[in-house]
C-alpha cells in the first residue's frame, strides 16, 4: 500500500504542476466542449439526479451541468463532507447561491438541504473528480478517500471527466478503489475496457 501511496502522490504533484499550465482560454474550451458532450450522454438524459462537486482552481468546471440539469428539471446535490471520519453526505440544492465555503475552502451546502441516499432507486449519476484516470476508468483522485468510501454504497452511474492529455496508462490502485463507468474528454466519451494483465 505503501508504494501505490507513493506512486499516487508523484503523479499528482506531476498533473497539478502541468494543469496550472493551460491557460484560462485554453480551460474554458476544454471544458465547455467536456460539459457538452457529457450533456449528450444518454444516461444523462434518464437520470433523475446528477451529483456533482463544486470545482476548485484548476478543476474543470462543471457549474454549467448544475445549471443545465436545474433547468432541465433534475435535482442536483454536492457533497457535505466531514473531516473526522472521511465520509461525505450529497445534499440537493435549487441553486448554486445555496453553496457556500467549507472545510478546505471548498463550497458546500448546508446541512439543511434535502440528503440523498445512495440506496435510492433514483436514476443519478454521480461525476468523479480526479487528476487523471486510465483507460479502465481507475483515477488518481486527490488522496482524501472521501469518493472510495461514498461510492462503495453508490448504485448510480459513475463518470469521470477529464482532459485527454491526462488520461494516463495505468492508474495505481488499491482494493478500495472503484472505476469509472465511462470517462468524457474534450474528444468525446471513452467506456472502459479493462486489459489482461
Amino acid at each position: 500500500m505503501t508504494e501505490i501511496r507513493e506512486e499516487k502522490k508523484a503523479i499528482r504533484e506531476k498533473i497539478k504542476a502541468e494543469r496550472m499550465e493551460i491557460s484560462a482560454e485554453e480551460k474554458e474550451r476544454l471544458d465547455a466542449a467536456i460539459c457538452e458532450k457529457f450533456l449528450s450522454l444518454a444516461s444523462y438524459r434518464y437520470a433523475g439526479i446528477l451529483l456533482l462537486y463544486a470545482p476548485m482552481k484548476g478543476e474543470i468546471d462543471v457549474m454549467p451541468l448544475a445549471r443545465a440539469a436545474l433547468a432541465a428539471g433534475k435535482k442536483v446535490a454536492f457533497p457535505r463532507c466531514d473531516p473526522d471520519d472521511r465520509t461525505m453526505v450529497f445534499r440537493c440544492v435549487r441553486s448554486e447561491e445555496e453553496l457556500a465555503p467549507a472545510h478546505f475552502g471548498i463550497r458546500e451546502p448546508s446541512d439543511g438541504c434535502e440528503a440523498y441516499d445512495p440506496a435510492s432507486n433514483e436514476l443519478a449519476i454521480c461525476i468523479v473528480p480526479a487528476l487523471a484516470f486510465d483507460r479502465e476508468g481507475f483515477r488518481v483522485g486527490y488522496g482524501g478517500g472521501y469518493y472510495d468510501r461514498f461510492l462503495n454504497d453508490f448504485r448510480g452511474s459513475k463518470v469521470g471527466l477529464i482532459y485527454s492529455r491526462f488520461l494516463i496508462e495505468r492508474a495505481p490502485r488499491g482494493r478500495f478503489d472503484t472505476a469509472a463507468d465511462a470517462m468524457v474528454t474534450e474528444k468525446g466519451v471513452i467506456t472502459p475496457c479493462p486489459t489482461k494483465r
